[in-house]
């Protein structure tokens, strides 16, 4: 076989001549192709030519329930007191349907106690330091000792009333107090002190100064007066405040919570309620302060104590002159 006949068979590999692009279009035509490219690909992607969906929408169901959250805001306020301070937990601390205004727990047996056994309370009266615990309608007055610190005291107690609150646990509890105080007793054999606390609690049960229709006027303008015009003021303390009486023209009356323990509270009973109520009732002579037995023992060895300084200081012979000395 020759050469030409191979070179004959051969087939090139580019036929045709190839074009340049743009080097023989006027630039007028040069646009006008790059518009056309541009409208078919705007065309090809557009939004239109898209395929729709449907976008997700959550809406709640009526037949579902909602969780709703609770908002812990608890605020603190300093008492009077030093020795007191008031917790406001931006929750209601005493149940529904309760008949007093307030709970108060002095030791930590009454935390678990009938009528109104707490949790938290005992929990509190746990703490190293506290000494009481003060129920309002929505706030706790916590009492320390006096040696005691509220640097060490108030961020266990502030955390045990968050916790408590947080996990939706009642604060107070209802019981019934004759069947546990019967018991209790039957089987300590201490009827007569049971007996006593029973009646106490009794009468906590009930506000005192709640409308009793057998009270006489008096007594009913002094119940009104209270409420409305000295309970405020002591619940904004960090207390409250328990009518125990009008006899001989003279007002019973029992100071709580921070109040109680308060070095003022004896001021507080004699120059505001004391005039208020003699300013407004003329058959009121004075006021008289109801102590309990602890208290009362208490404030007997501090006037002891007293005159026994008062004693001493009488003894000490005066010191002599400078002169006297040289």
């Amino acid at each position: 076989m020759s050469m030409n006949r191979v070179s004959r068979g051969l087939v090139p590999l580019v036929s045709k001549p190839v074009r340049p692009l743009f080097s023989q279009q006027t630039p007028a035509a040069v646009i006008n192709s790059l518009r056309q490219v541009h409208t078919r690909t705007n065309a090809v992607f557009s939004p239109s030519n898209r395929r729709p969906h449907l976008r997700p929408v959550f809406r709640p169901s009526p037949l579902l329930p909602t969780i709703s959250r609770r908002t812990i805001f608890i605020q603190t306020e300093p008492t009077p007191n030093p020795d007191a301070l008031k917790f406001l937990p931006n929750h209601k601390i005493l149940p529904e349907g309760i008949q007093t205004s307030f709970i108060e727990y002095l030791s930590p047996r009454s935390t678990i106690a009938p009528p109104y056994p707490s949790p938290l309370a005992s929990q509190l009266m746990a703490v190293d330091g506290v000494k009481s615990v003060f129920y309002g309608p929505d706030f706790i007055t916590v009492t320390k000792e006096t040696d005691a610190n509220w640097a060490h005291i108030r961020p266990e107690v502030f955390s045990l009333i968050t916790e408590a609150i947080s996990a939706g646990q009642p604060i107070v509890n209802i019981t019934q107090a004759d069947a546990a105080q019967g018991g209790e007793a039957a089987q300590t054999g201490e009827a007569s002190a049971t007996q006593s606390q029973g009646e106490r609690e009794q009468q906590a049960e009930k506000d005192s100064l709640a409308y009793d229709p057998n009270d006489d006027e008096v007594v009913g303008m002094i119940k009104e007066l209270l409420e409305t015009r000295v309970r405020p003021a002591i619940q904004e303390d960090g207390g409250d405040i328990e009518f125990r009486g009008f006899k001989d023209g003279y007002v019973h009356l029992k100071l709580r919570g921070a109040c109680r323990t308060c070095d003022s509270s004896t001021v507080t009973l004699k120059n505001g309620i004391e005039g208020m109520l003699m300013h407004y009732i003329e058959e009121v002579k004075g006021v008289v302060q109801v102590l309990d037995e602890e208290e009362e023992i208490a404030l007997r060895e501090f006037q002891k104590f007293e005159e026994k300084l008062r004693q001493q200081k009488g003894q000490v012979p005066p010191s002599l002159p400078i002169d006297s000395v040289n």
